[in-house]
């Protein structure tokens, strides 16, 4: 299927806040208005420039109904279009993909895309935990707590390898984490710890350890996007944005019977490649922001989304093919491991890429030119969010 835009859209300022477990300094539309200011000050505009505010986070988490309206404090959206978006972990990619089609239809110029969540607010867990069904979906009552992907990889691969992959891929993620500042778990890791850290951090679920697990974090993330020819008026420098893609399965995915079927993850990539004509993606992107949300579905990830087979995604980790260096660096950021306000999380993913190819990622920059840059979101029943961004806008298809 053809993608069709009406114009191109690009990414012209990002900002983030410091992610923690407890932002007891702030409340919930200040933490939000540092976001916000952070991505004014990178685009160089002032909240009058901006025409619109996709605003998102989980509020049955914070338990606050109507969220945005209390927010108006910090997104700035007071007198404009604010539209509420929620969907889950996909919520930030949600965001990034409403925003971009507001400014692509030519309904709006600028638009400000701001997640949040301050999950020491609410109870995470006991508001996954209640939104399956008690009968049909029992299977779904651990909430994000699984550790179905371990068992699949060790009995795929074997215990061994398959535990020293995963905490590879988990320490690989805490150095990357310790060179961006606005990450929330920064242990200071070192592969000479792998084995320790394998066989000595408490158990959740399963094969899955409280190590290996992603955090819940107080922050706030902001991505301003603007037209083309607002961001020709402005000579802004901007990531591109190529395509974007949501998938999901809704109640329809096997919960028993061992049936392999093809993930979301996997159709998402096939279709949004495709079209996109990007033959290799190993060998054409130049990093990838990975929703992980723990080194076992991020080492099982890779192999769907990068369209792998057989073993090429463990090798990728056991070679050092995914460091900063490598053939293609994974969450230069730390990934969703070491940060995840929830509502914020996915959209954290985009703001790094566009980082990324915009050069404005601080220590954490990449050595290379950013040409092509892939980001992912996950949520819900398995859904997939996919944005491609580049360097150069896309040509009109």
């Amino acid at each position: 299927m053809e993608h069709r835009r009406n114009r191109n859209v690009g990414i012209i300022g990002t900002g983030q806040t410091v992610h923690s477990s407890h932002r007891e300094d702030v409340n919930q539309p200040e933490l939000i208005r540092e976001a916000v200011a952070a991505a004014l000050a990178d685009a160089g505009l002032a909240v009058e420039d901006l025409d619109c505010v996709v605003h998102g986070n989980m509020e049955l988490f914070e338990m606050v109904h109507q969220p945005d309206c209390w927010h108006v404090l910090g997104t700035g959206a007071f007198g404009k279009e604010c539209l509420r978006v929620t969907t889950g972990g996909t919520t930030g990619a949600t965001l990034a993909c409403a925003a971009d089609n507001l400014c692509a239809s030519g309904l709006h110029e600028v638009v400000l895309a701001v997640g949040f969540e301050k999950l020491q607010e609410g109870h995470t867990t006991g508001g996954i935990t209640n939104m399956a069904d008690p009968l049909w979906g029992r299977q779904l009552q651990t909430g994000a707590l699984t550790g179905i992907a371990a068992q699949e990889l060790i009995d795929e691969f074997g215990a061994e390898r398959a535990r020293r992959v995963a905490m590879k891929y988990r320490i690989l993620m805490d150095q990357n984490a310790m060179r961006n500042r606005h990450a929330h778990r920064r242990f200071g890791l070192t592969m000479d710890q792998l084995d320790e850290l394998a066989s000595g951090s408490p158990p959740l679920v399963g094969e899955l350890r409280m190590i290996d697990m992603c955090s819940q974090s107080d922050g706030a993330c902001a991505v301003i996007f603007a037209s083309e020819d607002k961001i020709a008026e402005l000579g802004a420098k901007a990531a591109w944005v190529h395509d974007h893609l949501t998938v999901h399965r809704e109640e329809t995915f096997t919960l028993w019977g061992g049936q392999r079927e093809v993930g979301t993850m996997r159709y998402a990539a096939e279709r949004l490649f495709r079209r996109n004509d990007l033959k290799d993606p190993l060998a054409e992107l130049d990093v990838f922001e990975m929703y992980d949300p723990s080194s076992w579905w991020g080492v099982e990830w890779l192999r769907e989304f990068l369209l792998l087979e057989g073993d090429r995604h463990l090798r990728l980790v056991e070679e050092d093919q995914l460091t900063p260096e490598g053939l293609l660096p994974l969450n230069p950021s730390g990934g969703v491991i070491a940060s995840n306000p929830i509502g914020a999380t996915a959209l954290i993913r985009v703001a790094e890429a566009a980082a990324q190819i915009r050069r404005t990622a601080g220590d954490h920059q990449l050595r290379r030119e950013v040409k092509k840059a892939l980001a992912s979101g996950f949520g819900g029943t398995l859904w997939t969010v996919l944005m491609l961004l580049g360097s150069e806008p896309p040509g009109r298809r």
